[in-house]
C-alpha cells in the first residue's frame, strides 16, 4: 500500500487552474481501484491519496502522470507500508507480512 504525500510548488492560483483535469484524473484511479482515498491537507499546502494493488514503479508512474505534475504544480512524496492492521471497513486491503 502507499502513502502519496502531494506539496504544492505553486501559488494556490495556479494549482486552481488544474483542478478539474486533476480530479478526472483520481477519478480513474478510484474507477480502476487503485486510488483508496484522497483529500487535501490542512492547512492546504498539498493533499494525500492512498493507494493500493500496484507496484513503486506502477504509482511513481501513476504519480508522474498528475495532471498537477504535469503542470509543474506539485511534487509527490510516496511512503510504501504494509498494512498488516486495518478497521474492519478495510479489512478488504488488509495485507500480510511476506
Amino acid at each position: 500500500m502507499f502513502v502519496m504525500e502531494l506539496s504544492y510548488t505553486a501559488p494556490i492560483e495556479a494549482v486552481e487552474e488544474q483542478m478539474d483535469a486533476h480530479l478526472a484524473w483520481l477519478d480513474g484511479y478510484y474507477a480502476s481501484g487503485v486510488f483508496l482515498a484522497s483529500g487535501r491537507k490542512v492547512p492546504r499546502d498539498g493533499g494525500m491519496i492512498l493507494a493500493r494493488g500496484v507496484s513503486r514503479g506502477e504509482i511513481e508512474e501513476i504519480a508522474a502522470g498528475d495532471p498537477f505534475v504535469v503542470a509543474g504544480v506539485c511534487a509527490y512524496r510516496i511512503t510504501e507500508f504494509i498494512a498488516t492492521k486495518t478497521s474492519a471497513g478495510l479489512a478488504a486491503v488488509r495485507e500480510t507480512l511476506p
